[in-house]
């Protein structure tokens, strides 16, 4: 068998009340889920406003059973014809499909994603454009056989761009260049890795918004099949 995980985590940029990502998970109607990650145009409230619209009608979509790409361009034109091409977000879906065995990521982002498996990391970089600006926009989609020890790592671009206030980089692909997916390292450790030396290169002030997902197929003997699902954040004492 195998065990699929899913880490997550995320932080919102230094001084802001709200994080401008926003993340969301829903069952797929014929089997699997779907995560779905947006960062809405500039900081704060608004923009915590412009991504919670985004995914909420990606969401309701997915949920119908519409398929990731028709839901991406859709998301597209509704907010493109509401706020007359003025505003834009990022849209990442992050999908496994246990009836055709595959992972399909769904991207309107500039920031890559990474695929890390026994034969090293592949980086999927094609040309993306956010939605909302232009009317023909559509998204990248990449689908990828579910098999044993692939991780898939997808973020919003305060991550890519940790540390250039100081001029550092995170160097992501010397980072996961070097993972060796035969440790069996979970997916919320690895995310939390990611997350941490993002914070870090900004000096624990956060210059952006930062979110990570990764996505783990691991080997498991066990034919246990409990599904879990742990949520853990922060609240300020009133």
């Amino acid at each position: 068998m195998l065990e699929l995980q899913v880490g997550v985590a995320k932080i919102g940029k230094y001084a802001t009340p709200e994080s401008g990502d926003t993340l969301e998970m829903i069952e797929r109607p014929h089997g699997g889920f779907s995560f779905v990650l947006a960062d809405g145009q500039g900081s704060g409230r608004g923009a915590k406003t412009l991504s919670n619209l985004v995914t909420t009608r990606a969401i309701s979509m997915l949920k119908d059973g519409a398929r990731d790409g028709a839901v991406a361009r859709a998301v597209h034109d509704y907010l493109y014809a509401y706020r007359h091409g003025q505003v834009s977000a990022t849209l990442n879906i992050l999908s496994v499909d246990l009836s055709a065995r595959s992972v399909l990521v769904s991207r309107n982002n500039p920031c890559p994603f990474y695929v890390i498996d026994e034969q090293g990391m592949t980086t999927y970089n094609e040309p993306s454009t956010p939605i909302g600006l232009y009317s023909m926009t559509k998204p990248v989609i990449t689908k990828i056989s579910l098999r044993p020890y692939v991780y898939v790592v997808v973020f919003t671009d305060g991550i890519l761009h940790a540390g250039r206030r100081y001029n550092e980089s995170i160097e992501l692909d010397n980072y996961l260049g070097n993972f060796n997916v035969r440790q069996g390292r979970t997916a919320q450790e690895v995310t939390d890795d990611l997350l941490g030396r993002a914070v870090e290169l900004d000096q624990n002030r956060p210059n952006d918004d930062m979110s990570v997902i990764v996505m783990a197929a691991l080997p498991m003997e066990s034919e246990n099949k409990v599904r879990r699902m742990t949520v853990c954040f922060p609240v300020e004492r009133a």
